[in-house]
């Protein structure tokens, strides 16, 4: 009898580590909403055995972002492109998106883009934006068919660093901090040289 209370606390603290590094993930399925920005047409989603991110080649991904500027990957070769997933119902991708948005504006050569998975409607993620501004842009992406240019996310925040090339350097999954993408960046670099 005094042995049990002895392996409630261990396996307490199991589960809460557990819960903890699962991150966020909506257990919900999605509610019918139209999104700001549909990555893919209408058409059926990619077959999920290969996915572009895992590919040799760049990244390509052209989307419309919440502000009606046009968020082209391509556009930003050259420089290193943080990809991160999020939503609005996940407190830890909100908990990162100001240092992600400091970031962008501290490094020259590292920009970063937002892509919200996230079921909400269109005119509330551009009220939501507002009461949480940054200075990336950030595009609404189907939850029901993801870009297929990436793998969609098993959790949030899920984040992309993509190289020069804009091919896929290192995936992040659950929060990431400026200074791990810097060092992921800095170690990249040196390699290049």
């Amino acid at each position: 009898m005094s042995s049990f209370p002895s392996r409630v606390l261990p396996l307490s603290l199991a589960c809460a580590v557990l819960l903890m590094l699962a991150g966020c993930q909506r257990a919900s399925a999605p509610a019918a909403s139209s999104p700001a920005v549909v990555a893919e047409p209408a058409a059926a989603p990619s077959p999920p055995a290969a996915p572009a991110a895992t590919a040799d080649g760049p990244i390509a991904l052209k989307l419309t972002a919440t502000d009606g500027s046009t968020l082209d990957l391509a556009a930003h070769r050259g420089r290193w492109v943080v990809v991160n997933f999020w939503a609005t119902w996940c407190h830890p991708c909100l908990a990162e998106m100001p240092a992600l948005s400091e970031l962008d504006q501290r490094r020259q050569d590292i920009d970063v883009v937002g892509l919200a998975f996230d079921d909400i409607a269109p005119d509330a993620l551009v009220a939501f934006l507002k009461q949480h501004p940054v200075a990336y842009p950030i595009a609404q992406v189907s939850m029901d068919h993801p870009p297929a240019a990436f793998e969609p996310p098993a959790g949030l925040p899920t984040t992309y660093l993509l190289d020069p090339q804009g091919k896929v350097a290192k995936r992040f999954l659950g929060p990431v901090t400026p200074q791990e993408i810097e060092q992921a960046v800095d170690a990249g670099a040196a390699a290049r040289s």
